[in-house]
């Protein structure tokens, strides 16, 4: 009769060491959060609050036009001027004015978009995004997809230059000297997320070899 060798037994996962592994992974997002928090407040004077992650507030230095990420992606093929921008997930944030937030909807109504779903958001006074990954930093190990990330990152001052509203006297139409244009950012914005949406009701058509 043949003898049969037992495989070696895999050594149990306690819940000590389960508890110690996810400590040390806390431990490393924490401290990731806390140096990131630091360059946004250190080198940029956001304001930054919670975490982690850490959150940038919005509705302070700057407001936050979000729209879903493939539409974000065909307005930034666009020759529309923009600020900093960012993703996360399937969600991308254009940064804006301050007090842009509070002009969304007004424009879309203006633009003849007013009703129309479009999947487009704006974060003013009050609102929160997660920070993204600053510049020059390395992700932490073991991050999870979905991380938010700058596409376009943001340099000291930016805030000048985020796009608003025409000044008095200069109209809706033409680009602000001083930055760029809000009103056809959401125009760009509008048409690609209305764009994007109808792709995704559209079926796709077989392809056959």
């Amino acid at each position: 009769m043949a003898l049969t060798v037992p495989l070696p037994r895999c050594p149990a996962v306690t819940e000590a060491v389960t508890e110690a592994v996810t400590e040390a992974a806390e431990a490393v997002e924490g401290a990731s959060s806390a140096a990131w928090a630091s360059w946004y407040e250190r080198v940029l004077g956001w304001t930054v609050a919670g975490g982690p992650p850490a959150q940038l507030v919005t509705g302070v230095r700057f407001d936050v036009l979000e729209l879903p990420a493939d539409a974000g992606t065909a307005v930034l093929r666009r020759r529309v001027a923009t600020g900093p921008v960012a993703v996360m997930g399937r969600r991308m944030r254009f940064l804006v004015a301050a007090g842009g937030a509070e002009e969304l909807e007004g424009l879309l109504d203006w633009l003849e978009w007013g009703g129309v779903a479009l999947d487009l958001a704006a974060l003013g006074a009050g609102g929160r995004i997660t920070a993204p990954v600053p510049p020059g930093h390395p992700d932490p190990v073991g991050s999870p997809r979905g991380t938010a990330v700058w596409l376009r990152p943001p340099e000291p001052g930016c805030e000048a230059s985020l796009p608003a509203l025409p000044g008095t006297g200069q109209g809706v139409g033409p680009v602000r000297r001083d930055g760029a244009d809000l009103v056809r950012l959401v125009a760009a914005a509008a048409t690609e997320c209305h764009r994007a949406r109808l792709r995704r009701r559209t079926p796709q058509p077989l392809a056959f070899s």
